[in-house]
């Protein structure tokens, strides 16, 4: 290939035919393709090659910090789990075609948040964009927007996501300007966009960090009357124990 056409195939940002232009042809000319044949397969090639990397740049974006996947979670150490319910939806998507929220409740490392990580990268992966944030990051950034008035622009930015997991809800407080940013998001998401939510606390619990019962019991009607709540406060903790010493 001479440097002007690698130029060309540069910035029409043919990568791929760039990369292996001398394999297709050397694969044209074993299997004796047609040109119509060739052309087809490099079409082909090119658009898998930026599928793969679009779906590589939506896991990027989404920020997960750990990537969990649904094949290395270890059901049989967790036998309370419906482990054919959880695999159906994470199969089907059917949450995400029915607009409905996950909520994962359990203690701490039962693997509700590998359980709903897994099931981001599922969505990322079958082409839907996705992101990853912690409940206690998600409020500082409600508490800075509040301070400048981007109020707004957050909200859009967290609406916008076709599949939304928001980690470890109860694990700090919020203030009430906070929790009405989040109330909004919520409710702007219901029934439009699943959110995915991992709580180390019961329903019942959520007025201890949310500190306000009226936002909470609509908040928590909304969620309840169009989501699948997975139970795991019966499962037992998967990190490893360490021996004190002796």
């Amino acid at each position: 290939m001479n440097e002007e056409l690698a130029a060309k195939l540069k910035h029409l940002r043919l990568g791929g035919l760039l990369a292996h232009w001398d394999d297709y042809l050397t694969l044209a000319a074993q299997r004796n393709f047609s040109h119509g044949h060739l052309l087809a397969h490099v079409v082909e090639e090119e658009y898998r090659l930026k599928q793969e990397n679009t779906r590589k740049l939506r896991r990027k974006c989404a920020r997960v910090p750990e990537p969990w996947v649904i094949e290395t979670f270890p059901f049989d150490r967790q036998p309370k789990l419906n482990q054919k319910k959880i695999m159906a939806l994470y199969d089907s998507l059917s949450y995400i075609k029915d607009h409905q929220n996950i909520i994962w409740l359990g203690g701490t490392g039962v693997g509700k948040t590998g359980l709903a990580t897994s099931f981001l990268l599922h969505a990322i992966d079958q082409g839907y964009s996705a992101h990853y944030v912690l409940f206690a990051d998600i409020v500082t950034e409600f508490y800075r927007s509040a301070a400048d008035h981007s109020e707004a622009r957050v909200l859009k930015k967290y609406l916008a996501w076709e599949c939304l997991l928001i980690d470890e809800i109860g694990y700090v407080e919020a203030e009430p300007a906070q929790v009405g940013l989040f109330f909004t998001l919520m409710h702007q998401r219901h029934k439009k966009k699943p959110t995915l939510i991992t709580s180390n606390l019961g329903f019942s619990e959520w007025c201890s960090f949310l500190k306000n019962d009226h936002l909470t019991a609509a908040l928590i009607d909304r969620l309840t009357e169009n989501s699948h709540v997975i139970n795991m406060k019966q499962c037992v903790s998967l990190r490893p124990k360490i021996n004190p010493d002796p």
